[in-house]
């Protein structure tokens, strides 16, 4: 491995410190990271799924006691996106045909973390869209979408929704944050559930054995972050940042 397990750990903490800042869970990254180290292709979406887990679970307890968490309005979103996830974690892909498939969602990740703030100021001024979010099926269909694509690959796809959301003015910015937070919980949940169905419970066992140093660094990086990352460093550039890392990752995988 070529940071070491404790020098990964690390990383992993950091990463979670940051993007518990912003309200994201990280898996992005930790597959980026996780990809640098050259781990089994198998054991990514495992542990890049529970990392997100164990760090979101924190932020979307904080948002439900702000009262952030419309669930009337989000279960729609979830409504076809957790059978989704869990669908994607089921799928059997080949080593070159998921390193595809993670280079490209790597990618489009972080455009997303550049473009952002762009769509944000693009979605301000106006409560609700509603050409789009008005459309019964808008909800479901983003979160199927989505949802599959995350269990595959375990990015737990708050990434890719906030900026939808926010585009088309699905609601202020707090709430989507608190919906995305939601979103990468369950879906994370559900992927990795599929995941487990997928490779077996003892190697998902073995997997948090074997890199049980990466998740103690989450869950501490999350606590600190929630408190004092975004106090420390603006979130532009947290995601500017963040956004190179993925990037690079995105393009070594990509040319090889």
């Amino acid at each position: 491995m070529a940071f070491g397990i404790f020098g990964l750990a690390l990383l992993f903490a950091l990463t979670a410190a940051l993007y518990a800042s912003v309200g994201f869970g990280g898996g992005s990254t930790y597959i980026a990271l996780l990809a640098l180290a050259d781990l089994d292709y198998r054991a990514l979406p495992v542990i890049a799924l529970l990392c997100n887990i164990i760090v979101v679970t924190g932020g979307t307890a904080r948002f439900q006691l702000r009262g952030l968490i419309d669930w009337p309005k989000i279960w729609p979103i979830l409504l076809l996106s957790v059978p989704a996830a869990w669908l994607g974690g089921r799928m059997v892909l080949e080593q070159q045909s998921f390193m595809l498939l993670l280079g490209l969602s790597l990618a489009a990740a972080g455009v997303l973390l550049i473009i952002e703030p762009f769509i944000k100021r693009a979605g301000a001024g106006e409560p609700h869209n509603r050409r789009w979010t008005g459309h019964r099926m808008f909800a479901p269909t983003v979160g199927a979408g989505i949802g599959f694509l995350s269990g595959m690959v375990g990015i737990g796809g708050g990434i890719f929704l906030a900026p939808i959301l926010l585009l088309t003015r699905w609601s202020d910015s707090r709430r989507i944050a608190a919906t995305a937070s939601v979103f990468i919980l369950v879906n994370s949940i559900a992927g990795l559930g599929g995941q487990l169905m997928k490779s077996g419970l003892s190697s998902g066992a073995e997997a948090v054995i074997a890199y049980w140093p990466l998740f103690v660094g989450v869950l501490l990086g999350g606590q600190i972050g929630s408190i004092l990352a975004s106090k420390a460093l603006p979130e532009i550039w947290i995601r500017r940042l963040t956004a190179l890392l993925i990037l690079y990752v995105a393009v070594r995988i990509l040319w090889v």
